[in-house]
């Protein structure tokens, strides 16, 4: 029977795991949202108003069960893991903190009239709403980045007999490893929300939307697919060093090396045996794992070896992280391909179209793999260096944990499929001729956008 330490890590990583999925589409969602009403407002085309007015719909939607879910993760800091916020508490809580005061804020003073002000109020004022939402969306990414930076590179704070306290809050924000995780993150953001949104428009345009807003819409997330995935392999680079300086067990997880070595080999494939502290059908490239880590053919990588007892489990690292680079690659292939083939012809062919729908996301499973590699790796520590995660850990029965996750685990299925089929139906469904506002504000007629697809303006 599992105890009530595992269902407790569970349990967190289940309601971390459905949550993450809405924020890392909307951070960058949001971003894209203003990108399509800014075309509208300098050029005055009426399909980026079509395209802006199907995606902020989507963007509605995704940031209601973002919230939603977020609001259960703080409960379990009091509910499944009371020993954090008695150990770091006063870190923890101000960063938490503000990440309401400025973020959710933001986010409520403007959402509204981002939502509901189109016709209500002058064009670059409705812009500007957008701008603001899309700006909290990524400030809270800062806030809890930060806090979860910290949880793996704790500096700025003293022990006073067994509490952590706050001596430098530059430090404790900005500390080694927050610029890599932050970029990291928000390149992943805007990877998800490039091929979520290319594989929705693939789908519309598969199921016979012929309008321009969609095409718009996906040449616009290929694009920025194209930029960002090869950007996130030079991110991720440099976030692998800062990781092998500050936690080189995780590293060491992350290649299975079990033995201290210099010139160590990159596996493609390998079984870890945690047992017998070895690999089986180990198949690699020799030194190319030292050459990435250290930039030395013959650089030395610490093995497993070194940290017995205080080393995260191998497989779930060696694993998340080749899924996590090979989908990355995936996207690079997919994305280039896009690129080429929409400049050698005017339509994209189906085959790729479906590539597209089958990849729309792809974003999820890399960003999931990320997090656990990240997050597992951390183990034993919830707090690296300060605080172990058993020490941390709720004294309530395992029953009680194991029927509170049984419930977390259905809600979130039936929310899940409720999400995706929203999504499958609001693509399928047709466009509708609706007022499309001017770009000084002024909604115009709606026989007006008629008359514009009379004369040929197919949006």
């Amino acid at each position: 029977m599992l105890e009530t330490l595992m269902l407790s890590r569970i349990q967190f990583a289940a309601n971390i795991s459905f949550h993450i999925l809405f924020p890392t589409i909307t951070i960058a969602l949001g971003w894209i949202l203003v990108y399509f009403k800014f075309r509208f407002d300098s050029s005055g085309n009426p399909v980026w108003m079509r395209a802006y007015r199907f995606w902020v719909k989507v963007f509605a939607l995704t940031f209601a069960l973002g919230v939603v879910s977020g609001i259960t993760m703080s409960f379990q800091f009091g509910t499944n893991w009371p020993g954090f916020m008695e150990t770091v508490g006063n870190i923890a809580g101000p960063l938490l903190g503000y990440e309401v005061l400025t973020a959710f804020f933001l986010e409520a003073t403007f959402l509204g009239i981002m939502l509901f002000g189109i016709n209500r109020v002058p064009s670059r004022v409705h812009t500007f709403a957008a701008l603001m939402v899309a700006i909290g969306t990524t400030i809270s990414a800062f806030w809890i980045l930060a806090l979860n930076s910290w949880m793996h590179t704790p500096t700025g704070f003293e022990m006073r007999d067994g509490v952590a306290f706050p001596t430098d809050w530059w430090e404790i924000i900005f500390n080694p490893s927050f610029p890599y995780r932050l970029t990291h993150m928000l390149i992943a953001s805007g990877l998800t929300a490039a091929f979520f949104v290319a594989g929705l428009s693939a789908y519309r345009i598969l199921k016979g939307d012929t309008k321009q807003a969609p095409k718009v819409a996906l040449k616009t997330g290929l694009v920025l697919a194209a930029i960002l995935a090869p950007t996130q392999a030079f991110v991720g680079d440099l976030h692998g060093l800062n990781t092998l300086e500050y936690q080189p067990q995780k590293i060491a997880a992350i290649e299975g090396i079990w033995e201290t070595e210099k010139g160590a080999p990159l596996l493609l494939f390998a079984l870890p045996d945690r047992e017998n502290r070895e690999n089986h059908m180990a198949i690699g490239i020799p030194k190319l794992a030292s050459l990435i880590l250290t930039h030395d053919w013959n650089g030395e990588i610490k093995g497993l070896n070194e940290f017995v007892g205080n080393h995260p489990p191998v497989a779930p690292l060696f694993w998340g992280f080749r899924l996590m680079v090979g989908i990355g690659l995936l996207m690079i292939a997919t994305a280039w391909t896009g690129v080429y083939l929409m400049k050698r012809r005017d339509n994209l062919p189906r085959w790729y179209l479906r590539g597209l729908v089958v990849m729309t996301f792809s974003g999820w499973v890399a960003t999931l793999a990320g997090w656990y590699v990240t997050e597992i790796g951390r183990q034993p520590w919830l707090v690296n260096g300060v605080l172990k995660t058993a020490e941390a850990v709720t004294t309530v029965p395992a029953s009680h944990v194991g029927l509170s996750l049984a419930l977390y685990l259905t809600v979130y299925a039936v929310l899940l499929w409720a999400y995706i089929h929203t999504l499958k139906v609001m693509s399928r469904r047709s466009v509708e001729i609706e007022e499309i506002p001017s770009a000084g504000g002024e909604p115009k007629a709606q026989n007006d956008a008629i008359a514009l697809q009379t004369k040929g303006a197919n949006v």
